[in-house]
């Protein structure tokens, strides 16, 4: 099975974290089942930006994002070209290195 390491994050994994996960789940649902609150305003639905993540390492092994996936990263806060919606990013055999944004849209505006 593929690894997914998250970077720390101060906010949401300050200790990082590693873990496999079967080919075919999503980052965002590999992230919350194994206890990383990674934001998801939609319900995994491509319909926000609140699960935008960095891919730092493994990006091609993923599935194409679409284009409403696009279009909603343009939204995205920090946008880089790296940058993927976690629940629409499918891992398949790679690892994945993933660094998780230090603002979303939700946060900066909650939290300024």
């Amino acid at each position: 099975m593929p690894k997914i390491t998250f970077l720390p994050n101060p906010d949401i994994c300050p200790d990082g974290a590693e873990f496999e996960v079967p080919k075919g789940t999503s980052i965002c649902k590999a992230a919350l089942d194994n206890g990383i609150p990674l934001e998801h305003a939609c319900e995994l639905s491509c319909a926000c930006t609140t699960c935008h993540v960095y891919v730092v390492q493994g990006i091609n092994s993923l599935t194409e994002p679409t284009e409403d996936e696009d279009d909603y990263l343009d939204k995205a806060w920090g946008l880089r070209t790296n940058s993927r919606l976690s629940c629409q990013a499918i891992v398949n055999d790679e690892d994945l290195v993933i660094e998780i944004p230090k603002y979303t849209i939700n946060h900066a505006s909650e939290n300024g």
